[in-house]
Protein backbone atom coordinates (compact mmCIF):
# COMPACT_ATOMS: atom_id res chain seq x y z
CA UNK A 1 0.00 0.00 0.00
CA UNK A 2 1.59 3.25 -1.14
CA UNK A 3 -1.18 5.52 0.13
CA UNK A 4 -4.11 5.31 2.53
CA UNK A 5 -7.18 7.43 1.75
CA UNK A 6 -10.30 8.53 3.57
CA UNK A 7 -13.54 7.20 2.13
CA UNK A 8 -15.26 10.32 3.49
CA UNK A 9 -12.96 12.86 1.82
CA UNK A 10 -12.82 10.99 -1.48
CA UNK A 11 -16.40 12.20 -2.02
CA UNK A 12 -15.24 15.79 -2.63
CA UNK A 13 -13.80 16.61 -6.08
CA UNK A 14 -12.37 20.01 -5.09
CA UNK A 15 -9.70 18.49 -2.85
CA UNK A 16 -6.99 15.87 -2.99
CA UNK A 17 -5.75 14.08 0.08
CA UNK A 18 -3.54 11.14 1.03
CA UNK A 19 -1.86 9.56 4.00
CA UNK A 20 1.58 8.31 3.05
CA UNK A 21 3.22 5.03 4.03
CA UNK A 22 6.81 3.81 4.20
CA UNK A 23 6.73 3.48 0.42
CA UNK A 24 6.97 7.28 0.22
CA UNK A 25 9.88 7.05 2.70
CA UNK A 26 10.72 9.47 5.51
CA UNK A 27 9.41 13.03 5.04
CA UNK A 28 10.88 14.67 8.18
CA UNK A 29 14.12 16.64 8.30
CA UNK A 30 14.71 16.31 12.06
CA UNK A 31 15.16 12.56 12.46
CA UNK A 32 18.72 12.17 11.22
CA UNK A 33 18.21 11.50 7.51
CA UNK A 34 20.32 13.22 4.88
CA UNK A 35 18.61 16.47 3.87
CA UNK A 36 19.01 15.83 0.14
CA UNK A 37 17.42 12.41 0.54
CA UNK A 38 14.41 13.88 2.37
CA UNK A 39 14.06 16.56 -0.32
CA UNK A 40 14.04 13.79 -2.90
CA UNK A 41 11.27 12.01 -0.99
CA UNK A 42 9.21 15.22 -0.98
CA UNK A 43 9.77 15.81 -4.69
CA UNK A 44 8.71 12.25 -5.50
CA UNK A 45 5.57 12.64 -3.36
CA UNK A 46 4.70 15.90 -5.12
CA UNK A 47 4.94 14.12 -8.48
CA UNK A 48 2.75 11.28 -7.22
CA UNK A 49 0.08 13.66 -5.92
CA UNK A 50 0.49 16.28 -8.65
CA UNK A 51 1.35 19.43 -6.70
CA UNK A 52 4.20 21.94 -6.73
CA UNK A 53 6.57 20.92 -3.89
CA UNK A 54 7.53 24.55 -3.30
CA UNK A 55 3.92 25.36 -2.38
CA UNK A 56 3.67 22.71 0.32
CA UNK A 57 3.40 24.00 3.89
CA UNK A 58 4.48 21.69 6.70
CA UNK A 59 5.12 22.50 10.36
CA UNK A 60 7.70 22.57 13.09
CA UNK A 61 5.47 20.53 15.39
CA UNK A 62 5.81 21.13 19.13
CA UNK A 63 2.85 19.20 20.67
CA UNK A 64 0.89 22.42 21.20
CA UNK A 65 -2.65 23.59 20.41
CA UNK A 66 -1.38 26.43 18.16
CA UNK A 67 -3.26 26.89 14.87
CA UNK A 68 -1.63 28.87 12.05
CA UNK A 69 -3.59 30.49 9.23
CA UNK A 70 -1.39 30.06 6.16
CA UNK A 71 -0.09 33.30 4.65
CA UNK A 72 2.11 34.13 1.67
CA UNK A 73 5.18 33.96 3.92
CA UNK A 74 4.56 30.27 4.67
CA UNK A 75 6.13 27.81 2.25
CA UNK A 76 8.19 24.65 2.12
CA UNK A 77 11.41 26.37 3.18
CA UNK A 78 9.75 28.42 5.91
CA UNK A 79 7.52 26.10 7.97
CA UNK A 80 5.67 27.77 10.87
CA UNK A 81 6.00 26.52 14.45
CA UNK A 82 2.56 25.14 15.33
CA UNK A 83 0.52 21.94 15.34
CA UNK A 84 -2.29 22.87 12.97
CA UNK A 85 -2.57 24.71 9.65
CA UNK A 86 -5.64 26.11 7.92
CA UNK A 87 -6.19 27.78 4.55
CA UNK A 88 -8.63 28.55 1.75
CA UNK A 89 -5.81 29.03 -0.78
CA UNK A 90 -5.88 26.73 -3.77
CA UNK A 91 -2.85 24.68 -4.82
CA UNK A 92 -1.38 25.06 -1.32
CA UNK A 93 -0.86 21.58 0.11
CA UNK A 94 -0.87 21.27 3.89
CA UNK A 95 1.11 18.49 5.57
CA UNK A 96 1.10 16.96 9.05
CA UNK A 97 3.87 14.47 9.91
CA UNK A 98 3.51 11.68 12.46
CA UNK A 99 5.00 8.46 13.81
CA UNK A 100 2.30 7.48 16.39
CA UNK A 101 0.36 10.73 16.86
CA UNK A 102 -2.91 11.24 14.99
CA UNK A 103 -2.77 13.03 11.61
CA UNK A 104 -6.07 14.87 11.23
CA UNK A 105 -7.47 16.35 7.99
CA UNK A 106 -10.39 18.80 7.93
CA UNK A 107 -12.52 20.07 5.04
CA UNK A 108 -15.44 22.51 4.94
CA UNK A 109 -16.93 21.75 1.53
CA UNK A 110 -19.20 24.84 1.57
CA UNK A 111 -16.59 27.48 2.45
CA UNK A 112 -13.87 25.45 0.69
CA UNK A 113 -11.45 25.56 3.61
CA UNK A 114 -8.98 22.85 4.60
CA UNK A 115 -6.88 22.22 7.70
CA UNK A 116 -4.48 19.69 9.16
CA UNK A 117 -3.64 18.98 12.78
CA UNK A 118 -1.09 16.95 14.73
CA UNK A 119 -2.61 15.36 17.83
CA UNK A 120 -0.67 13.15 20.16
CA UNK A 121 -1.38 12.81 23.86
CA UNK A 122 -0.42 16.43 24.49
CA UNK A 123 -2.51 17.77 21.62
CA UNK A 124 -5.52 15.74 22.70
CA UNK A 125 -5.16 16.77 26.34
CA UNK A 126 -4.89 20.45 25.25
CA UNK A 127 -7.90 19.99 22.93
CA UNK A 128 -6.30 21.09 19.68
CA UNK A 129 -9.58 20.03 18.04
CA UNK A 130 -11.39 22.91 19.74
CA UNK A 131 -8.67 25.35 18.67
CA UNK A 132 -8.95 24.31 15.01
CA UNK A 133 -12.75 24.45 14.90
CA UNK A 134 -12.73 27.90 16.54
CA UNK A 135 -10.52 29.20 13.70
CA UNK A 136 -12.82 27.65 11.11
CA UNK A 137 -15.75 29.48 12.71
CA UNK A 138 -14.09 32.75 13.70
CA UNK A 139 -11.88 33.39 10.66
CA UNK A 140 -13.59 31.54 7.81
CA UNK A 141 -17.22 31.71 8.99
CA UNK A 142 -17.64 27.95 8.80
CA UNK A 143 -20.47 26.09 10.46
CA UNK A 144 -19.47 22.93 12.37
CA UNK A 145 -22.18 20.97 10.50
CA UNK A 146 -20.29 21.58 7.26
CA UNK A 147 -16.86 20.43 8.43
CA UNK A 148 -15.67 16.94 7.53
CA UNK A 149 -12.88 15.33 9.55
CA UNK A 150 -10.77 12.25 9.02
CA UNK A 151 -8.22 10.87 11.47
CA UNK A 152 -5.57 8.78 9.78
CA UNK A 153 -3.54 5.79 10.97
CA UNK A 154 -2.11 6.34 14.46
CA UNK A 155 -1.28 4.40 17.58
CA UNK A 156 -4.20 2.58 19.15
CA UNK A 157 -5.06 1.65 22.71
CA UNK A 158 -3.74 -1.81 21.85
CA UNK A 159 -0.18 -0.42 21.87
CA UNK A 160 -0.18 2.94 23.66
CA UNK A 161 0.80 2.06 27.21
CA UNK A 162 1.07 4.98 29.65
CA UNK A 163 2.36 5.37 33.19
CA UNK A 164 0.40 6.24 36.30
CA UNK A 165 1.34 9.93 36.04
CA UNK A 166 -0.39 10.24 32.64
CA UNK A 167 -3.32 8.18 33.92
CA UNK A 168 -3.79 10.63 36.82
CA UNK A 169 -3.50 13.61 34.46
CA UNK A 170 -6.19 12.11 32.24
CA UNK A 171 -8.46 11.67 35.28
CA UNK A 172 -7.98 15.32 36.26
CA UNK A 173 -8.98 16.35 32.73
CA UNK A 174 -12.07 14.09 32.81
CA UNK A 175 -10.54 11.90 30.13
CA UNK A 176 -10.47 8.65 32.09
CA UNK A 177 -13.12 7.25 29.70
CA UNK A 178 -10.25 6.82 27.20
CA UNK A 179 -8.12 4.70 29.56
CA UNK A 180 -8.15 0.93 29.30
CA UNK A 181 -6.67 -1.22 32.06
CA UNK A 182 -5.09 -4.58 31.33
CA UNK A 183 -3.21 -6.56 33.96
CA UNK A 184 -2.79 -3.44 36.11
CA UNK A 185 -1.30 -1.55 33.15
CA UNK A 186 -2.83 1.57 31.57
CA UNK A 187 -3.46 2.07 27.85
CA UNK A 188 -4.67 5.33 26.29
CA UNK A 189 -7.14 5.61 23.39
CA UNK A 190 -6.32 8.97 21.81
CA UNK A 191 -8.80 8.48 18.97
CA UNK A 192 -11.62 8.12 21.49
CA UNK A 193 -10.71 11.49 23.02
CA UNK A 194 -10.52 13.17 19.62
CA UNK A 195 -13.92 11.85 18.54
CA UNK A 196 -15.56 13.10 21.74
CA UNK A 197 -13.98 16.52 21.25
CA UNK A 198 -15.15 16.70 17.63
CA UNK A 199 -18.72 15.88 18.66
CA UNK A 200 -18.57 18.47 21.44
CA UNK A 201 -17.58 21.11 18.86
CA UNK A 202 -20.67 20.31 16.80
CA UNK A 203 -19.13 18.12 14.11
CA UNK A 204 -21.75 15.64 12.92
CA UNK A 205 -20.95 12.00 13.60
CA UNK A 206 -21.51 11.12 9.96
CA UNK A 207 -18.85 13.72 9.05
CA UNK A 208 -16.20 12.00 11.15
CA UNK A 209 -14.06 9.15 9.89
CA UNK A 210 -11.48 7.48 12.12
CA UNK A 211 -9.02 4.95 10.77
CA UNK A 212 -8.93 1.69 12.68
CA UNK A 213 -5.29 1.16 11.67
CA UNK A 214 -2.77 1.19 14.51
CA UNK A 215 0.52 2.25 12.96
CA UNK A 216 2.47 0.49 15.72
CA UNK A 217 0.77 -2.81 14.86
CA UNK A 218 1.40 -2.08 11.17
CA UNK A 219 5.01 -0.94 11.59
CA UNK A 220 5.88 -2.72 8.36
CA UNK A 221 3.70 -0.15 6.54
CA UNK A 222 3.86 2.98 8.74
CA UNK A 223 6.59 4.50 10.91
CA UNK A 224 6.20 4.11 14.68
CA UNK A 225 8.28 5.90 17.31
CA UNK A 226 7.02 3.50 19.97
CA UNK A 227 8.25 0.49 18.04
CA UNK A 228 11.52 2.00 16.83
CA UNK A 229 12.71 5.15 18.60
CA UNK A 230 14.92 6.29 15.73
CA UNK A 231 12.49 6.30 12.85
CA UNK A 232 11.03 8.37 10.02
CA UNK A 233 7.71 10.14 9.69
CA UNK A 234 4.73 9.46 7.47
CA UNK A 235 2.26 12.22 6.64
CA UNK A 236 -1.25 13.39 5.93
CA UNK A 237 -1.55 15.76 2.98
CA UNK A 238 -4.55 17.74 1.73
CA UNK A 239 -4.94 20.54 -0.80
CA UNK A 240 -7.57 22.48 -2.71
CA UNK A 241 -7.39 22.01 -6.47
Amino acid sequence: MKFYQSILLKNYPKIRHHFTTKESQNLAFHVGDNREAVLSHHNNLAKDLNYNPENLVHMKQIHSDIVKIVTSSDNFENPPTCDALITNKKETPLMVMVADCSPILFYDNLKNVIAVAHAGRAGAFKNIIQSVIQVFIGEFHSKPNDINVTIGPSIGACCYEIGEEIYLEAKLLNLAFAIKTREKRYFLDIKKILKKQLLEEGIKEENIEISDICNACKEDTFYSYRVKNKTGRFAGVIFLK
